[in-house]
């Protein structure tokens, strides 16, 4: 059984395991859900996320993980922390990506809030950045509203596509 990592008022947060690849293929999989990266996954591309978030567990000791509500133990979605290039190198950032039937109830606020102090008080983060592609305007309200603030501007290419980007950061407070 898998114990949790992390936990708020409403939600369980865990780490991912293989037997959630269907949980992931209803986000994913989902093209609305995912139009920020201008696909939805196929089955190859779900099995390679999730490969990679095992494999940041291993290596870093966090990645994304599963929320899960509290009480019915339903998959709402997943959040967490990875390592991301950005321009200025690598950097720690507070990611999201929730089901559809999920959104709109704060959750992805109330899990990323829960990261961002994790990354802190238990990593020793100095500072915590979310990379939001610029036309994702409910993501950058979660940024904004956990206090991250933009700090600049890049430009992703994926999928034949230039994506700009925003990044928001949250230093620590000492």
């Amino acid at each position: 059984m898998n114990t949790a990592v992390l936990e708020t008022p409403r939600l369980v947060l865990r780490r991912l395991e293989t037997g959630d690849f269907d949980n992931l293929c209803l986000i994913l999989q989902d093209a609305e859900a995912m139009y920020a990266y201008e696909h939805a996954f196929s089955d190859a591309e779900v099995r390679q996320w999730l490969d990679k978030q095992l494999a940041n567990y291993a290596r870093y000791g966090f990645g994304l993980w599963a929320v899960e509500l509290k009480g019915s133990g339903e998959f709402a979605g997943q959040c967490g922390l990875t390592m991301q290039g950005t321009p200025e190198g690598e950097r720690l950032e507070v990611g999201y990506l929730f089901r559809r039937s999920h959104w709109h109830r704060g959750y992805a606020t109330e899990a990323a809030a829960a990261c961002m102090d994790y990354a802190f008080g238990v990593l020793g983060a100095e500072e915590v950045c979310s990379i939001i592609r610029e036309n994702n305007l409910p993501s950058r309200a979660v940024a904004e509203r956990n206090g991250l603030e933009p700090a600049g501007r890049f430009i992703k290419h994926y999928y034949g596509v230039e994506m700009p980007h925003i990044v928001y950061v949250k230093r620590r407070k000492f």
